[in-house]
């Protein structure tokens, strides 16, 4: 009996269903009661696990050794050990019964039932090459392998879904699959134009599935068909103690080496670097045996290429350094090309902190306003009072701090800044214990002014007032009009404002655009699971400044120019500091930056002038671009500004709020029979094969952008990451009555579930078996009320 009839007497045919199937029912029944929810890499990581459990149906022959890897003890996994640690495929598997070896098939008994949510098998790869192209902070890697669909009979099909692990704020750029005479490709189109498509098909499986790992499906692949693959994304190189450090998810798991005998696999790896200065780059740590393939002056190749038995089990890390013993830069220029919409020439100029060791960094006086809102409860709440904790640690005693904790209300630390001792530090911490409870709403408003009004007299230190919070909040473009307000520009150095953003319900561009404001810089921990080393990480930035007031005054002499930011931000020992632009006229040949070191003495350097030969700035500076009009345009609410981002996006490939990724599944052209009497006035009119015009199909993925933030979410208290998504019904439970539903809410509960997947397959047939029993002994009963009591009833 199918498992997903339509039921007339239910009970019963619930009894017969488990009896038949006890393992695949309880299995759905946990599957999909399992709601989309701030687990979802969990349910991914679960999704694996029973994949793998499921793949043990593959035959691959007599000779043990092409036995499929075994993947890692249970007591070794954690809740999310199967999320991807390099570019991986699966099978999405809703019926367990199409799983088979497609060149081997063998005797498999039936399986009932299906996977809902489906299984996830890794699918076998043949072949990988990496290669990253390095310039100064961005670096572009495009990765391309060959997957094999190994798991699925050759007369069945199925989905695949691919996973792209990146690295530091890693940026999708496009994907391209080739298979079975099919090829696919990602594309971005504007939002407006998607709307007068009817060719577009309905929103696919694909997004990000944690911040740094997206995911598309390709669909209906046939069993035994290779894949060949080839992704492109971006990512930003770390900047920390003076070396640059670039990091690439290129982990793989066992289970993903072909079965079979041991044979050699070829395995390469490239990398690029062109630095913007023409200093000499020293090479630190390399992860893997690279040989130095070429090196000029500011730029160098490594190459390594391998036969291995086994895919390579360590990320791809690289780390390097620009010899240079005090503050420098440079500057790039590069001509518009012909298609660029933007005429204007384009620029590029760089600050770097140099040698650390010998800067001192500014004197500090820093308010910290956090938010504790309801919303911020649990994690949330604890992983930001240890990030809180632990930079307060860092302060130096000549620092000044204080804390200011809101939510509908303000509460302060202290009525005025206190020194960064021991026992301030102490007395903090017992405050922060004590008045760190998640609960109420979200007021910003109040606690800003009141931080700028305790740092508008500072003096001989720079004023820092670091903000955290998830939530948005109605009056923000005010509170950006305020705070611009306030700024003063002068000598005095006023308030730095750094933000934090935590989650997907906070308005990220709203915080990005009052860092911008008060001259500061922006983080985010998008995943709740890093919000205390990225805290951090944008903390010592703000600790650690060692050039303010920064000005460029002959930069300004230029006509119709953008900077971006169109506020220059202080000089940190723990990053460069980048601005691009665009500009009309003749650029000067040397631009002047001046500013005030941590003594308060004034600092002069003439940057020198140079054209980019081997370095696209328009690739390099297009992902901060995006973000930092993107955020103008949510300011002024400014549809030519709006336009113009969609624009850049299309024309650099990096995602956008306007813009959204499309996959396009192209078939090729099929051959048009001619007659003897046409066939030779075709050759003439047309070239061979020109007539035919591929079919093309367009899916539409859910948008990628992280949004303007959620005021119903921030009103609701709903932590991030949460979805108020109910989880799906069964369908073997649809068509039941009113009284069996109910019984099925009881049998839904998750302590029933758990308990009945632990349960041996004895125990399982005795418990069906009880089951059947009472529901016949209810039938007899019920028939014996109706049937032999006399009543006549409906």
């Amino acid at each position: 009996m199918a498992p997903h009839c339509t039921l007339t007497f239910p009970l019963i045919y619930i009894y017969i269903y488990i009896y038949t199937n006890p393992f695949c029912f309880f299995s759905t029944l946990l599957l999909t009661s399992r709601s989309s929810s701030p687990a979802m890499a969990e349910d991914f990581s679960k999704a694996v696990d029973d994949g793998l459990k499921l793949s043990k149906r593959i035959y691959f022959g007599k000779d043990r050794a092409v036995a499929p890897p075994k993947p890692p003890p249970a007591m070794a996994r954690s809740a999310t050990s199967f999320l991807p640690s390099a570019p991986m495929v699966y099978a999405l598997i809703y019926d367990p019964g199409i799983v088979d070896n497609p060149d081997i098939p063998s005797y498999q008994p039936h399986v009932y039932g299906r996977c809902d949510p489906p299984a996830l098998i890794p699918l076998q790869m043949n072949a990988i090459m990496m290669e990253a192209d390095c310039y100064h902070d961005t670096a572009f890697v495009t990765v391309s392998g060959t997957w094999r669909l190994h798991c699925v009979k050759g007369s069945r099909s199925c989905d695949c879904r691919i996973a792209v692990p990146m690295g530091h704020q890693g940026s999708i750029l496009g994907v391209e699959v080739s298979v079975s005479r099919k090829t696919y490709s990602t594309q971005l189109v504007v939002m407006e134009d998607e709307k007068g498509n009817q060719n577009a098909a309905p929103p696919q499986n694909g997004g990000f599935l944690t911040s740094n790992i997206f995911t598309l499906t390709i669909p209906q692949i046939d069993g035994g068909s290779n894949l060949s693959i080839k992704l492109r994304w971006s990512q930003k190189i770390v900047y920390s103690n003076g070396q640059f450090s670039l990091n690439v998810p290129f982990n793989f798991p066992d289970f993903v080496n072909p079965a079979g005998k041991k044979i050699c696999k070829r395995e390469k790896i490239q990398i690029n670097v062109d630095a913007v200065a023409g200093g000499g780059l020293l090479c630190k740590t390399i992860s893997h045996p690279l040989k130095e393939v070429r090196r000029h002056a500011g730029s160098m190749s490594f190459l390594y290429e391998s036969d291995v038995l086994s895919w390579t089990k360590v990320d791809f890390s690289f780390s390097y350094a620009v010899s240079s013993s005090h503050i420098n830069g440079a500057v790039l220029l590069e001509s518009a090309s012909v298609l660029d919409f933007d005429k204007r020439e384009m620029f590029y100029a760089y600050l770097s902190p140099g040698d650390i060791q010998s800067q001192k960094v500014f004197k500090k006086e820093i308010i910290f306003i956090i938010d504790i809102s309801g919303s911020m409860r649990g994690k949330l709440i604890e992983d930001t009072k240890n990030a809180l904790l632990a930079a307060l640690s860092k302060l130096n005693q000549n620092d000044s701090f204080n804390i200011i904790a809101f939510n509908g209300e303000t509460y302060l630390f202290s009525k005025s800044m206190e020194l960064g001792s021991k026992e301030a530090v102490e007395r903090a911490t017992e405050w922060i214990s004590s008045n760190f409870v998640a609960g109420g709403g979200t007021s910003l408003s109040h606690p800003l002014n009141t931080a700028i009004e305790m740092l508008s007299n500072t003096r001989r230190s720079v004023p820092i007032i670091f903000l955290v919070t998830d939530g948005t909040v109605e009056d923000e473009r005010q509170i950006c009009a305020m705070v611009k307000n306030r700024m003063i520009n002068g000598e005095s150095i006023c308030p730095r404002i750094y933000t934090f953003g935590i989650g997907s319900f906070c308005n990220h561009y709203f915080l990005r655009m009052l860092a911008m404001v008060g001259r500061g810089q922006y983080g985010a921990a998008l995943d709740v699971d890093f919000i205390e080393p990225q805290m951090l990480t944008l903390f010592d930035k703000a600790s650690s400044l060692i050039l303010a007031n920064i000005k460029m005054d002959t930069l300004y002499d230029l006509d119709d120019l953008e900077v971006y930011p169109s506020h220059i931000p202080d000089l940190s020992s723990e990053c460069p500091l980048i601005l691009s632009g665009r500009y009309r006229g003749k650029f000067p040949e040397t631009l002047k930056v001046e500013g005030i070191l941590p003594d308060f003495t004034n600092f002069v350097v003439d940057l020198k002038i140079q054209n980019a030969k081997d370095i696209p700035i328009q690739r390099v500076s297009a992902r901060d671009q995006i973000d930092h009009l993107t955020a103008q345009a949510w300011l002024l609410e400014n549809k030519q500004l709006e336009q113009k981002v969609a624009k850049l996006s299309l024309q650099t490939g990096f995602m956008s709020e306007y813009t959204r990724m499309i996959l396009l599944e192209a078939n090729p052209p099929k051959k048009v029979k001619e007659s003897a009497g046409t066939k030779e006035a075709s050759k003439k009119n047309h070239p061979p094969f020109e007539a035919p015009v591929q079919d093309q199909r367009m899916i539409l993925l859910p948008q990628l952008g992280v949004g303007f933030g959620n005021l119903t979410a921030t009103a609701e208290n709903t932590p991030p990451g949460y979805e108020s998504k109910l989880p799906e019904v069964p369908e073997i439970f649809k068509a039941a009555t009113n009284c069996c539903e109910t019984l099925c809410s009881y049998c839904c509960c998750m302590c029933c579930i758990q308990c009945c997947t632990r349960i041996n397959n004895q125990c399982a047939t005795t418990l069906t078996q009880l089951c059947i029993g009472l529901g016949c002994f209810g039938c007899i009963q019920c028939c014996s009320e109706i049937c032999c009591s006399g009543n006549e009833g409906g």
